[in-house]
Formats: structure tokens, sequence, C-alpha cells
């Protein structure tokens, strides 16, 4: 049966507003017709991402990404509540990190070793732009006629906070009612538009999302996906939101691990499937990857050729949010004394310290993987210990800090 993908303009039929709507590429190709420098450089920047040794320039260990979240709103239901966001993060937070419950039961044996810990976490702001204390959320009304899809950046929405600081996440009533959201490539990192943008009704697992006719999207995976977008991957059968023809130049996602497809997969398919594949082989497509276009619950992996584009953001064209201070340059010169900074047992118990032999660190913030701050401590010496009774088991995040200034980031699990 023929698949119909949606567009930005184009006029939906009802029989496939079930199947998942991203707006990526629409929204990317209308930048790059706007922008030729972005567009020249287009070919240079997806070979460094797809080859560059991201390990020769990485700083060891989890890097944590600040975010804010502005909501939007027309009416009361719009205006989601913390803990729809709080359960947004927690989502990105297991899905980024291969924690995600769901990862055993969805990926088949054959696939599971090339699946990745993307090394990636994100946390709510502390600080906002001026300095000032935040919670990273920050709310505003608007009239019924607003048009969200255009104006979301614009002052008459929510200006990004600094977006080489900080990752901007929009969500709000959209104009095309039936998309689900976009997120713009490293290509455009710090445009006054970047970042993320999705409809209340696939945000979160709680509260609205899954509303509205988008039941298939209510395990928060649409920002799994368009986030993956923002750190340069491309769908799984290619650079484009269409289908694509073997063999062609656009239908290569840059990821060797990938198994090569020519279209989208949708609903929850049954594995093996070769229905859309390149070249069938006994275990088929890999539809359950974050990058096609399957259901929430039929998607549950990134893969090391994925980590490799995604590290390569991170120290290319994103690489300013390693020196945000928002959840602070890096202070400290010398890779070594750096990597040197570590945090035992873990798993914890009842407490953690923090291990800084060439550091002298002062602050530690601690966040929950739903990215709230959990925990802030004054630390003198590596014997301090940090009191982690109360904590709920699971994974927690670390930013540890010298007079203000991020040092290093860390995780580590509370039995």
């Amino acid at each position: 049966m023929k698949k119909l993908l949606f567009t930005l303009l184009g006029v939906i039929s009802l029989n496939v507003f079930a199947q998942r709507t991203c707006g990526t590429y629409e929204k990317a190709e209308e930048q790059f017709a706007l922008d030729p420098v972005a567009q020249a450089n287009r070919a240079a920047l997806k070979e460094f991402l797809i080859h560059n040794d991201y390990k020769k320039t990485k700083k060891a260990g989890v890097v944590t990404i600040p975010v804010v979240v502005h909501i939007i709103y027309k009416t009361n239901t719009q205006n989601i509540s913390e803990e729809q966001i709080l359960s947004q993060l927690k989502v990105l937070n297991d899905d980024y990190s291969k924690m995600n419950a769901d990862f055993d039961n969805v990926v088949p044996e054959a696939f599971k070793p090339f699946a990745s810990d993307m090394e990636l976490a994100f946390c709510l702001a502390t600080v906002a732009p001026d300095g000032s204390p935040t919670n990273g959320i920050e709310r505003k009304q608007v009239a019924n006629s607003f048009n969200f899809d255009n104006n979301y950046y614009k002052a008459s929405g929510l200006p990004a906070w600094d977006p080489t600081k900080y990752l901007n996440m929009w969500v709000g009533p959209f104009t095309n009612t039936q998309l689900l959201g976009w997120a713009y490539p490293p290509d455009f990192a710090g445009a006054a538009f970047d970042g993320f943008c999705v409809t209340y009704r696939a945000f979160g697992t709680i509260g609205t999302a899954g509303t509205g006719g988008f039941g298939s999207y209510n395990k928060g995976r649409t920002a799994t996906h368009e986030i993956g977008h923002y750190f340069g991957l491309a769908h799984i059968w290619g650079d484009s939101n269409d289908p694509t023809v073997c063999g062609t130049t656009i239908n290569n996602d840059g990821c060797d691990d990938t198994p090569a497809t020519s279209d989208p997969y949708f609903g929850t398919p049954t594995y093996p499937n070769n229905q859309y594949t390149c070249e069938n082989t006994a275990d088929g497509a890999m539809f359950m990857n974050y990058m096609d276009y399957v259901d929430d619950k039929a998607m549950a992996m990134f893969t090391n050729d994925q980590k490799t584009i995604a590290q390569n953001v991170m120290v290319g064209p994103r690489a300013s949010l390693l020196n945000s201070n928002a959840c602070a340059t890096l202070g400290v010169n010398g890779e070594e004394m750096v990597a040197a900074i570590n945090v035992f047992p873990s798993p914890a118990t009842n407490y953690i310290s923090i291990a800084s032999p060439l550091v002298k660190l002062d602050t530690v913030e601690i966040f929950g993987s739903d990215g709230k701050l959990v925990k802030k401590a004054s630390i003198k010496n590596e014997t301090d210990k940090i009191d982690v009774t109360v904590f709920s088991a699971g994974v927690y995040y670390i930013r540890t800090y010298k007079q203000g200034e991020l040092v290093k980031s860390l995780k580590f699990i509370k039995k």
C-alpha cells in the first residue's frame, strides 16, 4: 500500500493521521534556501560528522546538555505541567544512555551489539542567561490566532535563550495540527530559531501526551527522534523526508551499522522485515531505531555510528554547549586533570564522593534522570560524602564546578 508522508503545508488525509510526521527536513530546506553559507558548507559538515574521530578531542565522560523548555499555550490544557516536562526529560536521559526499560524487549538480539550509549544527558537549566536562578521552564499565553509554526521563536512567542549555551525546546499548539515536531540540524547551530519544537500532544508520557489522535506517540519518543536531528542524525532511509531510491546519494544516513532502506517504516512492524530493505537479509531492517518512523513503543535504540555523528557534533558545531554554565567555561587546562575526576562508589547506597586529585572543586549539582536538579552540595575534598540515602533507585547525573565554572560531568547509579 502506498504510504503518504505529511508535509508542513500539505492537505492531510484522515486515513494516515496516525503516521509519524517529522517536519525537520522541510524546515531545514527552507533555511538552506535563505542561507547560502550553510548551503555551501552542507556537504563538508556532513563529511566531518561522519568521519571525524571524536575520541581524539572529546573530554572523558558523559556530556550534560542544559535545557530550557518554552511553553506557548492558548488554553489552560496546553499549558502542560512541570511533571509532564520532567517525564520527557527522563525519557531523553534513558534513551540517550541506553537505559530505556523497553530495550531488551524491543531490540532483537541480532541488533543489540550495535546499540549505543550516546553519552549525552539532559538537565533543566538552573541559571538563566542573565545569571539569575531558574527552573529551566518559561510560559506564555498567546492569542488563538497565533501561528506557532512560524513565530514560536519571535518576540510574539518566546525567543530562544542563547542557543550556543542551551538546548531550546518549544512546546505548544502547532498551526499544522497533524505535525509531531521538528528540530534544526547542526548546520544552523546558534541561529535564533535553533532548537526543538514539539506539539503538546506528543511531549512526555503523561498529561496531554497521546491525546487528540496522537495515541501512538505517548512515550516521549518524538523528542528522542527530533533531537537526534539536532545532533546531526538523518532518517534511517537517508537524508530526506521522503522515500528514496537505493544506491542514490540521498539514500545514505552516513551510518554503516544501520541497514539501508528505501522507505520509512510505520506503526509496529514485525521483526524481521525486508519490505523496504535495499538488500534482503536474515535480520532485515532496523526499523526499531529511533530515527525511523515507527510508533513510540516500537523504537528503542541508537547505534555506534549514530553516536559517532552525535559526538562529532559536540566537538564541532555544538561544542559551545560543552562550555555552558547553565545547568561556565571550562576553567581548567589539561584534559588529564579533568579526566582524573571520578565519582565513587557506583552503584551507590548511602553516599557518593568526588575524587578530584588535580582540580580543586567546590560545588556539585546532581540531576535525576528526569533532568531536574535534586541536590546541590559544597565539597572541600575527596573525603567529603554527599548523602544520597533518600534518592530513588536509578541513574543520576553530576555537574562539578570550580568557582562557578563547569569542570566535568559524571553519572552514577543509586541502588
